[in-house]
């Protein structure tokens, strides 16, 4: 199975423009994701969809590879998509450009989940990550949460409490993974009704009758989403913290 991740990576940003090309220890932002997306068990080959010339000739000096894309894309699928058509190979990976920290085995653990399925069921065409919500989570609209039928299967994302008396909701991470055709299938359906309600791209595809798989794992606190100047914040500190560890370790 040929697998691909694509990383998405617009300069546009409402509360943190250009954050793509933020400099993280000497890297832009995007250079991290991209490497490590690249260290994933059985990806082989990983790009970067762009809008921005910038961002293409910071993944390229890096030694990585970037496409230019459209950019008038309505969301990060919609973009990926564009660069899927181009490609031959089975399985797409949504990594948001915007996880500086990625556990490479994240997007192994995606890809892993494609193949899983009741008996007597075929696999589900996607597949997505999800792990216990914490206390201080459950009425955070920022966290989204899903719950799940006993075959781990999505069946509902929500940003609000779910199920409504708690206790058996986990939180969601918004990392994908597709079968080519689907996801170029995801890219032709309108937007649904809960889709906008919630502002959930991925209820489009419930909506339209299509199951999404998904994977149990285990929490990083270095997964961190940067969204904002906060965010941006705590992932260099976050760096800083994990540098002055192994410089402690490796004196002793």
């Amino acid at each position: 199975m040929s697998v691909v991740v694509i990383i998405p990576a617009r300069y546009g940003s409402s509360r943190l423009p250009a954050k793509a090309l933020a400099d993280i220890g000497g890297k832009p932002m995007v250079v991290r994701v991209f490497e490590r997306a690249r260290s994933a068990r059985g990806v082989g080959r990983v790009v970067v969809a762009t809008d921005d010339r910038n961002i293409q000739r910071a993944v390229e000096h890096a030694g990585g590879e970037a496409v230019m894309t459209a950019t008038d894309h309505p969301s990060g699928t919609d973009r990926i998509a564009e660069v899927a058509r181009g490609l031959d190979v089975d399985v797409v990976v949504n990594v948001q450009g915007d996880l500086p920290f990625l556990d490479p085995g994240y997007v192994e653990a995606a890809v892993d989940a494609l193949d899983v399925a009741p008996e007597g069921a075929r696999p589900a065409p996607m597949s997505t990550l999800a792990t216990p919500l914490l206390e201080q989570e459950v009425d955070r609209s920022q966290v989204v949460k899903v719950v799940c039928d006993r075959h781990g299967r999505a069946l509902y994302f929500s940003r609000s409490r779910i199920p409504w008396g708690g206790g058996d909701g986990l939180r969601h991470i918004g990392l994908y993974a597709y079968r080519r055709d689907f996801l170029l299938e995801l890219a032709e359906m309108e937007p649904t009704q809960l889709e906008k309600a919630e502002r959930l791209e991925q209820l489009r595809v419930l909506e339209n009758g299509h199951q999404i798989q998904v994977a149990r794992v285990v929490a990083r606190d270095s997964m961190i989403e940067v969204d904002t100047p906060e965010d941006l914040r705590r992932v260099r500190q976050w760096l800083t913290v994990g540098r002055e560890s192994a410089v402690r370790e490796r004196d002793g």
